[in-house]
C-alpha cells in the first residue's frame, strides 16, 4: 500500500530525530557482547566484578567511554582495579559515573577489540543487596531506568543493546536467576557454586538482571519451545506456584496477536524490586508480596509480559518516547482483559485509566513526548501509561480492529530486536492503513492535554429538533475528533449520533420527533475527554 507522507509526519519526524536527548551517545562504537563474572558473599555488601565487553567501533576511535558508577563521598560505588586489552594494561580515568578508557592506538572503522575491566565496591543502586520479608540475604538487580550503571560497566541507555551473560560466583546456598538460558552450574571449593546464564538476544541495559536467593522453581509450561518457569521464596512456594501460572495464559494472547515471543524462556521472579512489576527481559521481577495465593496479580503479570514485545525487543530509542514501551504494555494489558474476560472488564479498565489522566492533569499538564524531561526517572506518569494506552486506544477507533491490529504486527515485525521512535510507529500505521495520521499523532502525542467539554443541548418542539452546542475549553491548543453521543428516546430507546469537534465552539442540529429523555457522551468508550453536560 502507498506510503502516505505530509508536511506535518515530516515535522514530527523531524522532531522526534533531534529531540533532546540529554545521554551523549557515542557513535563510533557499537556494544555486541558484556560477559560478567560476579563475585557475590555473605560477608559484607562488597561485590567484585570482571566485565569482558566486546565491542565494535564504527568510526575510527582512540577512547572508549563507559558508563560505571564511581566510589562517591559515602565510600559506596565501583572502584576500577584494571583495564587490559588483550593482556595489556590500558591507562583510564573514573569520572563520577564515567569510565574513560584509553586505547593504545586508534582503532580503524569496522574494527573489534574486548576490553577487560575488573572493579569492585559496594553498589550505590542497581544491584541491591538486602534481606526479603523472610529475614533471607537476596541480591536483586533493579537497573531501570538507568542504575545499571552503578554496577555494570556498560553503555546504560536503551539505544545501545548487546546479548550478555552473568557467570555468578555465590555461597552455594542461593540460586541464581538471569537474563536467557542457563549453560553451566557448578560447585566450586569451599561451598560456592557458580551460574552461568547466557542471552544471545540484543537487549538493553535496563532489562539486563540477576536475582540471587533461596528460591523453589517450577516450570509451569512449555508453550512453542518456550519454557515458563515460577521462581518464589520457598516459604510460599505452593502460592507463589498458583499466582504466576496465569503468565501462561499471557504469553499465549501476546504470541498469537502480536507476533513470536522474542525470547527462548519467560521466568517470573518473586523479588525485592522496588516496583511493582519489573520487565527484565524474559526473567520479570514481581514486588515480593505479589505472592498471596489468591491469583490477584493477573493485570500486572500480563503487563510484564507485553513488555517483552513493547520495550525489551522493540525498544525506543531515547527515553523521551518511553510510551513506546508503557503505553503499549499498559493498553494491551487490557485488550487481555478483554479478551479473556470480555468486554465490561475492558471497559472498566478504560474508564479506570482515564479516571487517572485527568486527576494527574489537574496537577501536571505535559505532552506525552515531553523533550524538556533531564532525568530519564521522570519520563514515567501517567502520561506515558495510561494517556499513551488511551492514545492506541483512539488509533484503533480510527483504523477499525482489522487495521490497527496489522499496523501493530507491521511495526512490530519490522522493529523485533531493534530500537524504534515515534515517528518509525507513526510510519508503520500509515502504511499498513493508507491514511495520513500526521493530525492524529500531532495532537494525541506532542500537544500537551486533551479536550475539556462544555455541552450544552435543548430540544425545540416548534422545529422539532435537538440543539447541541459544544466547546473546547483547555488552554491548550484545540483538538479535531469524532464524539459519539447517544440520546434516549420516550420507550426507553437509545440512538447513537456522530458528530466532529474541529473549532472551539461547535453547534449542530438533529430532527427529532419528540424530545429525548437523556443525553450521554462517548457511550462506547472511545475517546479521552472530561466534559459537564447542561440542558437549556
Amino acid at each position: 500500500m502507498k506510503k502516505i507522507v505530509s508536511l506535518l509526519f515530516l515535522l514530527s519526524a523531524i522532531t522526534s530525530a533531534f529531540a533532546r536527548d540529554f545521554y551523549v551517545r557515542n557513535p563510533a562504537i557499537d556494544v555486541e557482547r558484556y560477559r560478567y563474572f560476579i563475585d557475590l558473599n555473605d560477608q559484607n555488601m562488597q561485590i567484585k566484578v570482571k566485565a569482558l565487553v566486546n565491542i565494535r567501533s564504527l568510526q575510527s576511535v582512540n577512547e572508549i567511554v563507559l558508563d560505571l558508577g564511581g566510589v562517591d563521598a559515602s565510600g559506596k560505588g565501583m572502584r576500577v582495579t584494571a583495564v587490559t586489552l588483550a593482556n595489556r594494561e590500558l591507562i583510564n580515568q573514573q569520572l563520577g559515573d564515567k569510565l574513560k578508557i584509553q586505547l593504545p592506538e586508534t582503532t580503524t572503522a569496522k574494527g573489534e577489540l574486548e576490553l577487560a575491566i575488573q572493579y569492585e565496591g559496594e553498589p550505590r543502586s542497581g544491584l541491591h543487596i538486602s534481606k526479603n520479608k523472610y529475614g533471607d540475604r537476596v541480591f536483586f538487580a533493579d537497573n531501570w531506568p538507568d542504575q545499571g550503571r552503578q554496577w555494570l560497566a556498560s553503555v546504560d541507555h536503551p539505544s545501545d543493546k548487546a546479548a550478555v551473560e552473568f557467570i555468578v560466583s555465590a555461597p552455594d546456598h542461593y540460586a541464581v536467576v538471569a537474563n536467557g538460558l542457563k549453560i553451566e552450574e557448578s560447585s566450586l571449593a569451599d561451598g560456592r557454586k557458580l551460574t552461568h546464564w547466557r542471552e544471545d538476544v540484543a537487549i538493553p541495559v535496563k532489562v539486563m538482571v540477576i536475582g540471587v536467593a533461596r528460591f523453589a522453581m517450577q516450570e509451569s509450561a512449555k508453550l512453542n519451545d518456550v519454557s515458563i518457569t515460577s521462581w518464589v521464596f520457598p516459604q510460599n512456594r505452593s502460592e507463589g506456584f498458583y499466582d504466576y501460572s496465569v503468565a501462561v495464559r499471557a504469553l499465549d494472547y501476546f504470541q498469537k496477536n502480536i507476533g513470536p515471543y522474542p525470547y527462548k524462556k519467560l521466568a517470573n521472579v518473586q523479588s525485592k524490586t522496588r516496583f511493582g512489576g519489573l520487565e527484565n527481559a524474559n526473567t520479570i521481577f514481581y514486588f515480593e508480596n505479589s505472592v498471596t495465593g489468591k491469583g490477584e496479580q493477573e493485570a500486572l503479570i500480563a503487563h510484564e509480559i507485553a513488555h517483552q514485545w513493547f520495550g525489551n525487543s522493540a525498544t525506543e530509542n531515547d527515553w523521551h518516547h518511553v510510551w513506546l514501551s508503557e503505553g503499549f504494555a499498559t493498553y494491551f494489558t487490557n485488550l487481555y482483559l478483554e479478551h479473556t474476560y470480555g468486554r465490561e472488564r475492558f471497559v472498566k479498565q478504560q474508564l479506570a485509566n482515564r479516571d487517572k489522566v485527568i486527576r494527574y492533569h489537574q496537577k501536571v499538564v505535559r505532552p506525552i513526548v515531553d523533550v524538556s524531561i533531564e532525568d530519564p526517572k521522570n519520563v514515567l506518569s501517567p502520561n506515558t501509561y495510561e494517556q499513551a494506552g488511551w492514545v492506541l486506544h483512539m488509533l484503533r477507533q480510527e483504523l477499525g480492529d482489522e487495521l490497527f491490529w496489522q499496523g501493530i504486527r507491521h511495526y512490530y515485525a519490522k522493529f523485533a530486536g531493534k530500537n524504534a521512535m515515534s515517528a518509525d510507529f507513526q510510519a508503520s500505521m500509515e502504511q499498513v492503513s493508507g491514511k495520513d495520521l500526521s493530525k492524529f499523532f500531532q495532537q494525541w502525542l506532542y500537544q500537551a492535554g486533551y479536550p475539556k467539554l462544555a455541552v450544552q443541548w435543548k430540544y425545540d418542539g416548534l422545529k422539532k429538533e435537538l440543539q447541541l452546542k459544544i466547546e473546547q475549553l483547555q488552554p491548550q491548543a484545540q483538538f479535531d475528533f469524532p464524539l459519539e453521543f447517544a440520546t434516549q428516546g420516550s420507550a426507553a430507546q437509545f440512538q447513537l449520533h456522530t458528530v466532529r469537534i474541529q473549532n472551539k465552539i461547535n453547534e449542530f442540529k438533529f430532527p427529532m420527533q419528540s424530545a429525548p429523555k437523556s443525553l450521554s457522551l462517548d457511550p462506547m468508550v472511545k475517546l479521552l475527554f472530561e466534559a459537564k453536560i447542561e440542558q437549556k
